[in-house]
């Protein structure tokens, strides 16, 4: 009960925060790409659609939080909904190397990777992560309706109700399945992606305090966005992948699983901040904001004044 409850907080606070601010970074990035696209631009724009696809999933995650994980909702939403809610997470993670790696290209070879830094590229590169991930995720779609076989099946009845839950409550042939497949993930989606930002950070930092033509506040600036972006991604990221590996270990599916995947989930929070950081059209785009905010909010507040 608990965890429900802690889990609905976390989702309702996300989804509030979240919503808003990855909304103004798709307009900015849209508008952007439509004048001047840059590799960095297609690859934060598809890291925000895929944030504003998780975003909009998260009213199913509340519902099921809300009802004690029982899916009381049509059943074909539970796969539909899991199958994509983990995609973008590990499209996320792909997204985000890809952008470690554009920043360390640009300054490691700034003059041969100008050569060939095209928008084409990257987004073509959007698209291969996109396959790779909905791939990988494939079996998230496919366990639910397994599951409701294994029921249909054990019980000699093909018109027996679907499972109560949604990708919970696995049999030890199900495990057989999956903690081989979330093993993968964590290698894989997690794992080789982490250590190629680790590299391309570290060297792009070691680059950057070499660099005597560049002033102290955007060389600070720049360091400070690689460290807390690779700080997002093992916090963000790590716990619930490391789940993934212990389960394996234990041969179990660990009950912790869904407090680990929180940290996931605020992420949608968190990769507005890298828009912010990451691209001057964005913070131009907010400025406007606060300021067409502050000037209405001026008006009432004249207006409503008395003479």
């Amino acid at each position: 009960m608990l965890t429900c409850h802690l889990l609905l907080c976390v989702y309702i606070v996300t989804f509030l925060m979240g919503v808003p601010a990855n909304i103004l970074a798709f307009w900015t990035f849209c508008l952007k790409v439509r004048r001047k696209a840059t590799p960095i631009d297609i690859l934060l724009l598809n890291l925000t659609i895929s944030d504003l696809i998780f975003l909009a999933l998260l009213p199913f995650k509340m519902k099921e939080a809300f009802d004690n994980m029982v899916w009381l909702l049509p059943f074909p939403l539970c796969p539909f909904t899991g199958f994509l809610f983990y995609v973008t997470i590990y499209n996320s993670t792909l997204l985000l190397t890809a952008v470690s790696v554009e920043r360390y290209l640009g300054v490691a070879y700034p003059l041969r990777y100008s050569v060939y830094r095209r928008p084409r590229y990257a987004a073509v590169a959007s698209v291969i992560f996109w396959a790779v991930t909905s791939l990988n995720l494939s079996v998230v779609y496919i366990m639910p309706y397994a599951q409701w076989r294994n029921v249909a099946g054990s019980d000699n009845n093909s018109s027996a109700l679907p499972p109560t839950t949604c990708y919970l409550n696995f049999t030890t042939e199900e495990l057989n399945i999956l903690l081989p497949f979330r093993l993968e993930l964590f290698l894989v989606l997690f794992c080789i992606p982490f250590f190629i930002c680790c590299f391309c950070y570290v060297n792009f930092i070691l680059i950057l305090s070499r660099l005597p033509n560049i002033s102290r506040r955007r060389r600070l600036r720049a360091i400070g966005l690689a460290l807390g972006t690779l700080i997002v991604f093992a916090v963000c990221f790590g716990p619930y992948n490391v789940s993934h590996l212990v389960g394996y270990v234990r041969s179990d599916s660990e009950q912790w699983r869904d407090v680990a995947l929180l940290s996931s989930t605020f992420n949608a929070c968190l990769d507005p901040f890298i828009f912010y950081f990451s691209s001057a059209a964005v913070r131009s785009m907010l400025s406007r904001c606060v300021r067409n905010i502050m000037a209405k909010l001026h008006i009432l507040r004249c207006g409503g004044a008395p003479h």
